[in-house]
């Protein structure tokens, strides 16, 4: 097989996969009685060459998510051109906040006051409101991003007074395991977003649920995601080259 055609026959599994997580969150979702397109795929692309990307593009991907800034950053063009949203999904340090701010449509990992402070700061500078979710750390677990369960009121408190910065809902990663056992944390997470919608805090719209990737997206779906971030089973192994 020469390279031309070894293209092409990767560029035909990558929307292949594509096709088939659509109708794995399809069916996950009919099955929990949720509504058709109640769910949206991100696809992750971090570490993803632009070429790789298109077919999941042309095959009607329309969100895409990005762990690090400068990758965001340096694929913005390719991005903007084929029309995809944007999402930061990784954690963020505040002195990246800069290079995000009219990059990402929706900045997913958002934690901690200082981070709040700087989106609001610079969002404010571009004359923009900066949508995100807040990232919960689910398992409380001591290595990971996010904010505690039980600080999360006091953080969505303090961001309704800030003119520059928008919450549209909430976004996890559980701790690590199969799919039967990140479901306790999804049925978990779900509890929480429900619960801090029935606050109806001002500036705060809990309307997307980010959570389940590649491993448990179905898991996610089945207890309220309303949004999935799948990239291995779209992509396929992460090309470590950038």
């Amino acid at each position: 097989m020469d390279t031309e055609e070894k293209n092409k026959f990767e560029k035909e599994i990558i929307r292949s996969n594509y096709l088939r997580i659509c109708d794995g969150i399809a069916e996950s979702a009919y099955k929990a009685g949720r509504a058709e397109g109640s769910v949206r795929l991100i696809g992750v692309t971090k570490f993803v060459e632009t070429e790789r990307i298109l077919p999941a593009i042309e095959a009607g991907l329309t969100d895409v998510g990005e762990n690090r800034a400068q990758e965001l950053v340096d694929k913005f063009d390719f991005f903007s051109q084929c029309g995809v949203a944007r999402h930061f999904i990784g954690t963020l340090q505040t002195n990246k906040v800069k290079y995000l701010i009219g990059r990402a449509d929706v900045i997913q990992s958002v934690d901690r006051e200082p981070l709040v402070s700087e989106i609001n700061r610079i969002a404010c500078k571009a004359g923009l409101i900066q949508r995100v979710l807040i990232e919960v750390n689910i398992g409380n677990e001591e290595q990971k991003a996010g904010i505690a369960p039980g600080a999360l009121r006091t953080l969505l408190e303090s961001i309704s007074a800030l003119p520059n910065i928008h919450v549209e809902g909430l976004m996890c990663i559980p701790p690590a395991g199969n799919e039967d056992e990140a479901r306790p944390y999804f049925a978990r997470m779900n509890e929480l977003f429900l619960k801090m919608k029935e606050l109806k805090l001002p500036n705060i719209d809990m309307n997307d649920l980010s959570m389940g990737m590649s491993g448990d997206y179905k898991a996610a779906v089945a207890e309220g995601a309303t949004m999935v971030r799948v990239g291995s089973a779209i992509f396929g192994a992460r090309r470590y080259a950038l």
